[in-house]
């Protein structure tokens, strides 16, 4: 994957990824269009499909809430950097299909700058400066569940398999 950056800071809950106002809802389409909009009210129509949000340490931190990366993705989110994930946050996000890497160099890539992923080799490419940066490999498991778009369509996948 390869896309735009977007920097946030560090402790980036999930009511700030979507505010409690708008759980009214369970509509991603709906629920995307207010992303990040506590941190940035013009987030939603400055970034792209594809873009990468880079944070520093706790994303997801505060409530369990499953619309946060849900939300995210919808948006076209591509992938979410940071250091380090709220424990709860790092599994809805697999479990919704939303790539997240922990990289701890975070403060040496800038907004605007575009990022390479490779979830199997472990590498962040910063294509702006050329530097690179290793992170631990997403386990296949974990991959595959990004790759058929999260547990459920993953389970859905194996049972018309016959596993």
């Amino acid at each position: 994957m390869r896309g735009k950056v977007w920097k946030f800071g560090k402790n980036i809950d999930t009511d700030i990824i979507i505010a409690a106002r708008y759980l009214n809802t369970s509509d991603p389409k709906e629920l995307a269009k207010h992303i990040m909009e506590d941190a940035d009210p013009l987030f939603t129509q400055k970034m792209e499909a594809g873009d990468i949000i880079v944070a520093d340490e706790n994303f997801g931190c505060g409530s369990s809430r499953e619309h946060a990366p849900i939300a995210l993705k919808a948006a076209g989110i591509a992938a979410v950097i940071a250091p380090t994930f709220a424990r709860i946050f790092y599994r809805n996000a697999f479990n919704m299909g939303l790539p997240i890497f922990e990289l701890k160099e975070v403060a040496e890539i800038n907004e605007g700058d575009i990022v390479k992923i490779d979830m199997a080799s472990g590498e962040v490419v910063n294509e702006t400066t050329g530097k690179s940066y290793k992170f631990t490999p997403i386990p296949e498991f974990m991959q595959e569940l990004v790759n058929t778009g999260g547990l459920i369509k993953y389970a859905k996948k194996e049972i018309a398999q016959g596993a």
